[in-house]
């Protein structure tokens, strides 16, 4: 079946109309200001609501964490509160993972950006401000109204709205060790029929740190190990800088129009030296060099959007429709000079350029429908266009001298994706049981064109995606929830790329275009126990993958190494996830949370005889202490153990957090946070494999002290006697919590 006809059955199949909708609507879009009340309990459309006092809102699909009550949210990065989410764990280079699995689609406010894709997400993560946000959503389990992309599932960062009649708004300043200072605002303006919002946020931040790494590739003339050893040492800062502007009109009662600007961009400048030494088996010295460096990254994320909303007939009935464009740049320039010493003396210069641009457009249609006997519809078409440009330019001369252009630095590689999908949900409570099964159709056509080398390839497939989920109240305290999907995890623009990108003498990078989707099972059984403000949870969960994508490390003549990705066999990993969130005292309160999981990995095509498995243990603790009606005070902090990777492990690693809020009045608060308090947090790898055994060893300086304020504004007077929500600062991470509503 052709991409054609294939798009042409998928579009007939329902009659659905090539519009779009914001995929968040499926179950908890916020109803048209003014927003109405949430009752207690609200079993139709699949939410359920604990009273405002409990702090906590959970639903059939997914888990929502309140940033209000953390204070890492005041003066940290979203990379330094997901640190502190339940089934969350985020590595120094802010790469973030689901309970061990890397791949993860994040979104904010229910759509994709591509802010969160390529090498450097990491980064972006470490700069925007979590003070944007108001919580966390988790989805290990979404339903088939997601995009299946993402096989470890979806964190959804949702934006602080401003709440009240008039004008609204916040001013937050902080100052940190180094010359780390950060600083945002945000506005809004609220009508009866008009809603204007809008955040600016600058962030300046340093980084330092050393990695180690000691390497044994195997001389199969002898037989025997030639050992090597490499130290790179380096500081880089930088600044970003984020704003949003957003209007919401309401033409009339039932029908909203939307539009939304988004901007943020990055931009670091480090120095970078090391040092190499390579031995023979017998241990004389054959390769040495160093390397003395100036890199500078920027990125920038620039986007539009814009959305209707028609409510019909009846409650909980409407049509939506959404669609974006974004344009996302990243640039990295590299300029170093090189010093041989072993096998000859020499020395060279070397310039190089590593650049892409991501268009992504996207259009949505979303329709919601009551039905008799309190079930729900709810389906929708979906349109993602991912257009990627990578052009990556090196040079190389003597020092001092002109610079040629180098074949082995420079080439070209233009990806093309763009997926069709339709979808429905339908959702029905009976009695004490919900039940809400989902299918998901999606269409993708992939077309890759490495440029400089002429070779061209393309790829389609149409493919399900079900869902199930189930809940069943026991009682007004329990509940039991349990769920299944199917997610896939599609390779990186760059994971296709074949031709071999050098990244150092020591590193080479290469794709391959034939790579396949990894598919996942997942399976998952919840217990939920809540009483007055304790809550209680605990998660069975079982995930089975094949083809899975990953890095997977060889050697190339001379003892650089080449990273390259491969489709492995299968994987499989189960565990049990555990959150307590509780007093002890009426100023006292705690929360836990821990995760014991097994994985294994099938790892017979990277030359291990069998599979490999290992037992992970991770948690996070906080204590809470609210010392005077005034003065708050928090303890935090998190580990994670041994993690297994396809031809070796991460050993272990933590963090601990401290932070202090005093109120001066209803306005004015201020903070002081500890972050990595006792420098432990790190990233140790080890390989070991017949033909390489290697350990690096990276050591990121995080420590850093933050001293900040925050001041609110606005939302007084006649219209609006309200005083503006005392911003809470609490590291606890309640699971569900939304704040007072």
């Amino acid at each position: 079946m052709t991409f054609t006809t294939r798009r042409a059955a998928l579009l007939a199949a329902t009659g659905l109309v090539a519009f779009s909708a914001n995929a968040y609507a499926q179950t908890t879009t916020a109803s048209p200001p003014p927003a109405k009340k949430e009752p207690s309990t609200q079993v139709q459309g699949v939410t359920i609501t604990a009273p405002s006092s409990q702090d906590i809102k959970t639903s059939i699909d997914r888990r929502s964490y309140s940033l209000g009550k953390d204070i890492q949210a005041t003066t940290g990065s979203v990379a330094d509160v997901l640190r502190n989410v339940p089934s969350v764990q985020v590595d120094v280079q802010g790469n973030v993972s689901l309970r061990g699995d890397s791949n993860v689609t994040i979104m904010i406010d229910g759509k994709p950006s591509g802010m969160f894709k390529g090498d450097n997400r990491g980064q972006v993560l470490q700069q925007i401000p979590a003070s944007q946000f108001e919580r966390v959503e988790v989805m290990t389990n979404p339903s088939a109204a997601f995009s299946p992309e993402g096989s470890a599932g979806i964190i959804n960062l949702i934006t602080k709205q401003q709440r009240g009649v008039g004008a609204t708004g916040s001013v937050r300043a902080n100052v940190g060790t180094e010359g780390r200072k950060n600083a945002s605002i945000s506005l809004a303006r609220n009508t009866k029929a008009l809603t204007l919002s809008a955040d600016a946020g600058w962030r300046r931040d340093k980084a330092k740190g050393q990695i180690v790494d000691d390497r044994e590739r195997l001389d199969t003339a002898t037989g025997k190990y030639s050992p090597s050893h490499q130290e790179v040492g380096f500081v880089s800062r930088g600044q970003s800088h984020n704003a949003r502007a957003g209007v919401d009109y309401d033409l009339d009662k039932k029908t909203r129009l939307s539009a939304e600007a988004r901007y943020n961009d990055m931009s670091y400048k480090s120095k970078s030296g090391s040092d190499y030494d390579g031995r023979t088996p017998s241990g004389a010295p054959s390769v040495r060099y160093q390397r003395r460096g100036d890199g500078e990254m920027k990125r920038s994320v620039a986007g539009l959007s814009g959305d209707l909303r028609r409510k019909l007939s009846g409650d909980d009935h409407e049509f939506t429709v959404h669609a974006s464009l974004e344009r996302t740049r990243d640039r990295q320039i590299t300029v170093s000079d090189g010093f041989n010493q072993l096998p000859i003396v020499s020395s060279y210069a070397e310039r190089v350029r590593v650049g892409d641009e991501l268009v992504q457009g996207r259009l949505k249609a979303e329709y919601k429908r009551p039905l008799p006997g309190g079930a729900k519809l709810v389906a929708g078409y979906e349109l993602q266009v991912d257009d990627n440009d990578y052009d990556n330019y090196g040079a190389r001369g003597p020092l001092g001298g002109s610079l040629t252009t180098d074949p082995a630095l420079t080439n070209q590689f233009k990806y093309k994706q763009a997926v069709n999908a339709l979808y429905a949900t339908y959702s029905r409570s009976m009695g004490d049981w919900t039940v809400m099964p989902g299918l998901r159709l999606e269409e993708v056509q992939i077309d890759t064109n490495q440029v400089t080398s002429n070779l061209k390839d393309s790829n389609d497939y149409l493919r399900a995606y079900p869902s199930l989920h189930a809940q069943y109240k026991v009682d007004d305290t329990r509940q039991i929830n349990a769920s299944y999907s199917r997610r896939i995890q599609r390779p990186s623009a760059q994971d296709l790329n074949p031709y071999r990108i050098y990244q150092d003498p020591y590193n080479y990078r290469q794709g391959d275009p034939r790579l396949k989707p990894q598919v996942t099972d997942s399976f998952e059984v919840a217990y939920q126990l809540r009483k007055g403000f304790n809550y209680y949870l605990g998660t069975l969960y079982w995930r089975e993958a094949r083809d899975g994508v990953t890095d997977v490390v060889r050697e190339l003549p001379g003892g650089a190494l080449l990273t390259t990705k491969a489709n492995l066999a299968k994987s499989r990993s189960g565990g049990l996830e555990l959150v307590a969130n509780a007093r002890l005292t009426p100023k006292i309160s705690y929360t836990i949370s821990g995760n014991a999981a097994w994985n294994e990995i099938g790892a017979t095509d990277l030359g291990f005889p069998n599979s490999r498995s290992t037992w992970t243990v991770s948690g996070y603790a906080a204590l809470n202490v609210q010392a005077t009606p005034k003065d708050f005070l928090q303890i935090s902090g998190f580990a994670t153990g041994k993690r297994l990777t396809p031809q070796g492990y991460k050993e272990p690693t933590g963090m601990l957090l401290l932070g202090y809020r005093h109120k001066f009045n209803d306005r004015l608060s201020g903070v002081v946070t500890v972050q990595d308090a006792l420098k432990t947090f790190g990233d140790k790898l080890v390989i070991q494999t017949a033909a390489l055994k290697e350990r690096r060893a990276m050591d990121l300086d995080l420590r850093a002290v933050f001293i900040g304020i925050t001041y609110g504004f606005g939302g007084q007077g006649a219209a609006n006697p309200r005083r503006p929500r005392e911003p809470a600062f609490d590291f606890q991470t309640t699971p569900g919590g939304v704040g007072p509503m």
